[in-house]
């Protein structure tokens, strides 16, 4: 799909009014015949609108009612922790006013999915309040994003993998009966059109299309590796962290890394599951064990991630994708977003980001005297933070984090809430939900000290846990 039709199909299903002389960016009062001039046709499943008369469906209109978008948002997230101490994974907050849930939730309202269902698990609290004040879309139009905790609906067992969080919540795509699920996950950092990933699935053939980063050959021991046959579609083999990994046909010294993102046409999904809860030596997991079946019997294909056109995005940003599964990708991440020309870039108004509107007002800068300045150079600071009479630099600070006089904040992350008072100073950290460094408190100066009163991170970063106080 051209870039700009996706746009334009958000404004169809969030029941805006296209003009009927209008190209893909118009909107007029009257209903009119909808205008998709850039849609390409894919043989039976051509995107003409519904209203041209043209018996193939439009493509907006197979997203909203053909497909089921499934989120797996169970993940305890150990390797976060102390983060994960009392949320869930995917509630964890990122870019100073989002949580990791808006990433793929905004993906897929952007890609003009309408019926999404978030798959809970441990320590849900946050994650559902988050979903469920923030992720409403309109009823008139049959829109929601439901979360939907472990039920034990066939017997008293909580999921024991991905793959079983979907055979017990079946009755979801029965409810539904939708061609095809999407089953993305839910803790990753990117942008991605995924209509353009389900164009792809239906005009292959296969039953199942895995979404694949491009990586370094000499990386393929630290992630899932696909490898594909001579067409660079289909799979050939799934294999984890493998030492003898095969480069790509078209680049020897790369390989493809699963991103855990897949389309499923439905029979294919339900029939694998279902055989897999059957085997009680399964790990029950879409990539260990799902995606493993269905490369065997042939119906696996590949979707080259690097292939996806975002509207809005700067080409430099093709391609990005982050894992914040560690305490220092999560940090690296936050860093990718504060240079002058980021790696990623949250201000995107073609494909935003969406996320909880909290009431804050304007973040401050204050004091202006000799000796007292507050200044902040390449930072992201989020609507109710307040820089006074201090420095801050390469950091991000979230709603209501304060940074009081003579106090130095530099690299580090600063979630709601948080004081760092009076001629304190910290150094790559990243500090949580309402911590309070007390005046002259020191923090990433002493890295010994800090690391028998704090987590600390393989790569140097204090992590301090929720509400906690630092002294000197």
């Amino acid at each position: 799909m051209h870039p700009g039709t996706a746009v334009h199909l958000r404004r169809v299903l969030a029941g805006q009014q296209v003009d009927p002389q209008a190209g893909t960016g118009g909107l007029g009062t009257g209903v009119g015949r909808c205008v998709l001039r850039h849609a390409p046709t894919l043989g039976p499943h051509g995107p003409d609108c519904p209203w041209s008369g043209d018996s193939r469906r439009a493509t907006f209109r197979r997203v909203a009612t053909e497909v089921l978008a499934m989120v797996l948002a169970g993940g305890e997230g150990k390797r976060l922790m102390p983060l994960t101490a009392d949320r869930a994974k995917p509630a964890v907050p990122f870019g100073g006013m989002y949580r990791m849930i808006d990433f793929v939730l905004s993906n897929l309202v952007n890609g003009g999915y309408r019926k999404l269902v978030v798959l809970t698990q441990y320590k849900s609290h946050s994650l559902d309040r988050h979903i469920s004040k923030t992720w409403r879309l309109s009823t008139l139009l049959g829109g929601y994003v439901a979360p939907v905790p472990a039920q034990q609906r066939l017997g008293p067992q909580w999921f024991a993998g991905s793959a079983d969080a979907i055979h017990q919540s079946m009755n979801l795509i029965n409810d539904e009966q939708p061609k095809y699920v999407v089953v993305f996950g839910a803790d990753n950092i990117y942008r991605m059109d995924p209509q353009q990933m389900l164009d792809q699935h239906i005009e292959s053939g296969a039953g199942v299309t895995v979404a694949a980063i491009r990586q370094p050959l000499a990386m393929a021991d630290q992630f899932g590796v696909i490898e594909v046959d001579a067409d660079g579609r289909r799979i050939s083999a799934f294999r984890e962290k493998p030492a003898d990994a095969h480069g790509l046909p078209d680049a020897p010294h790369e390989v493809f890394a699963s991103m855990g993102n897949y389309v499923f046409t439905t029979s294919v999904l339900v029939d694998a599951v279902t055989q897999d809860a059957q085997d009680p030596d399964s790990k029950h997991d879409m990539g260990g064990s799902i995606v493993p079946m269905l490369v065997e019997r042939g119906e696996a294909a590949v979707y080259d991630f690097r292939d996806n056109d975002v509207p809005g995005q700067r080409e430099s940003e093709r391609g990005y994708w982050r894992d914040v599964g560690t305490l220092d990708s999560y940090y690296d991440a936050h860093m990718d977003l504060i240079s002058v020309n980021p790696e990623f870039s949250l201000a995107n108004p073609e494909w935003p980001i969406f996320t909880d509107p909290q009431t804050f007002p304007p973040a401050r800068t204050v004091h202006g005297s000799h000796g007292r300045v507050g200044s902040a150079m390449e930072c992201l600071l989020a609507p109710g933070s307040v820089v006074s009479g201090s420095t801050v630099s390469r950091s991000v600070l979230s709603p209501g984090a304060h940074v009081h006089s003579w106090a130095q904040v530099d690299s580090s992350v600063l979630m709601h809430g948080v004081q760092v008072g009076r001629n304190a100073i910290v150094r790559n950290a990243i500090l949580d939900k309402n911590v309070v460094i007390h005046e002259g408190a020191k923090v990433g100066v002493d890295l010994a000290r800090d690391r028998e009163l704090y987590t600390v991170s393989e790569n140097g970063i204090v992590v301090i846990g929720k509400g906690q106080q630092v002294v000197p």
